[in-house]
């Protein structure tokens, strides 16, 4: 491996520096729930327990989970379909979101852009005021990927797509992600109309929420866990949208983890279902894994950062900013709220 680099370090927790203004639940574009504004409450009070170990920054990306009330008071995500002619993910279905640029001063301002280049969503911090940032998850590809929580205020925006990257703009809300059950669905009259077309019937013998154990460490075996793997698996999450025969597809994988935690914050208690595999390894175990098995993007960002994988691998077996017990029980402290 590369020598140590301390500077590269320095500079990638610079990324998780960010200033959280206080929240105005009163200038919400439609009431909310009493439920709904404990919700931002939990959000905007939440800390990570630990400091953001170092890891590439070229391997670096963030996303925008944006927010925002209905017309009945509940929460609702953006979420876009990813355009089908995409070497990567292509027609998945995603949050707007990419990889940390040089111009990027934080991770929020990489989430903020992002979302703008891909969706129109402006980079204006009043009419998207932050609400917190999570831990960090790890993608399938070895990039860290932090989600941004933001709250949208101002229901005239309207989406400018991206066409060679997004199709098409669509909402789901948020308590759903905690459900096995179809969420009842009503046009929430938020921002971005096109986003917010009733969901189509969906059929009653399908699965709301379904999920596949994948064998670990990676590269994954795209199936169920097998004896070689010894019991270890990654727990990947599916939810139907209702708007699969349109041709959506369902809420899958990392983009359903992020959502599955984001909820689970918000509402201060878990998920019906066990959030893990028995024996799933937490954050900090596959990222120092894949720090010491590194493949080409990963392996090529070490090189030319001059990064000392085996130190921060090291930082990552120690740290405890993971999110669930290996049972699936909810681990979060939740802070006093406002």
């Amino acid at each position: 491996m590369s020598p140590k680099s301390t500077t590269r370090d320095s500079s990638n927790s610079e990324l998780y520096r960010f200033h959280r203004p206080k929240l105005r639940v009163h200038e919400t574009p439609h009431p909310l729930k009493r439920e709904s504004e404990l919700c931002l409450q939990n959000l905007s009070t939440y800390r990570t327990r630990r400091p953001i170990p170092p890891f590439p920054r070229t391997n670096t990306a963030a996303v925008l989970v944006a927010l925002f009330v209905g017309r009945a008071g509940d929460l609702y995500v953006l979420l876009s379909q990813r355009a089908k002619t995409l070497t990567s993910y292509a027609g998945d279905t995603a949050l707007p979101g990419g990889r940390v640029d040089d111009e990027d001063r934080t991770i929020e301002d990489t989430a903020r852009r992002e979302a703008f280049e891909e969706i129109g969503l402006p980079q204006d911090k009043a009419r998207l005021p932050l609400l917190c940032i999570l831990d960090p998850f790890l993608a399938g590809n070895q990039v860290l990927v932090t989600p941004v929580v933001v709250l949208i205020l101002d229901n005239t925006l309207q989406p400018v797509l991206n066409a060679p990257e997004v199709d098409t703009l669509f909402s789901h809300p948020l308590a759903s992600f905690l459900s096995t059950s179809f969420p009842e669905r009503a046009a929430p009259r938020g921002p971005f109309p096109e986003a917010e077309a009733l969901a189509e019937t969906a059929a009653l013998e399908l699965e709301y929420h379904t999920y596949a154990d994948v064998a670990w460490p990676w590269p994954w075996v795209m199936g169920p866990a097998t004896p070689e793997s010894a019991g270890r698996a990654v727990r990947m999450h599916r939810f139907l949208t209702g708007r699969e025969a349109g041709g959506i597809k369902p809420i899958f994988g990392l983009t359903a983890a992020i959502l599955i935690w984001t909820a689970a914050v918000a509402y201060g208690h878990p998920p019906e279902f066990l959030v893990q595999a028995h024996g799933e390894p937490e954050l900090g175990e596959r990222v120092a894994w894949s720090l010491r098995h590194p493949r080409q993007k990963l392996e090529e960002a070490v090189r030319k950062e001059d990064f000392d994988a085996e130190r921060a691998a090291r930082i990552w077996d120690k740290w405890e900013g993971g999110r669930w017990k290996a049972a699936g029980r909810f681990r979060q402290r939740m802070p006093s709220r406002l």
